[in-house]
């Protein structure tokens, strides 16, 4: 069977939300994915609000997103430092490729890419870490 390659680094979307063209690295290290958020409180039980900061060094660009909490975990940060972050779940493209992936809610505005794809979401791709942007089309909404 052969599996889609995808690069070190994609631009991806996340079409439930409204959401083209994010930058997002390719991390076989992490479990689960990642989005950097700002503004992120719990709605009630079932529902969080958050904005989704698409591109670094533009905070005006952020779209606002209520998504069902999938679950709330305790995560190891890069820095070492265990925090708990909210998880919610949506629908990934990547070039073709469309699936469900679940994304904890992180402020990333130190990190190059706005979004991490963990192992989860990568099952059935083989990365090629000497390329970026294997899928070279950007995505439109």
């Amino acid at each position: 069977m052969h599996k889609p390659v995808i690069g070190r680094q994609e631009h991806v979307s996340l079409p439930e939300w409204g959401i083209a063209n994010v930058e997002a690295k390719i991390d076989t290290g992490a479990r689960t994915s990642a989005i950097h958020v700002e503004g992120v409180h719990r709605v009630n039980d079932n529902h969080v609000q958050f904005y989704v900061v698409t591109r670094r060094g533009d905070p005006g660009d952020r779209v606002h997103v209520e998504a069902e909490l999938r679950r709330i975990t305790r995560v190891r940060s890069s820095t070492g430092h265990q925090q708990e972050r909210y998880v919610v779940s949506t629908m990934v493209r990547i070039g073709k490729h469309r699936r469900r992936i679940e994304m904890s809610l992180v402020r990333r505005e130190r990190m190059s890419c706005r979004m991490l794809l963990g192992r989860r979401a990568l099952e059935g791709f083989v990365v090629d870490v000497t390329r970026k942007h294997v899928h070279k089309k950007k995505i439109r909404r």
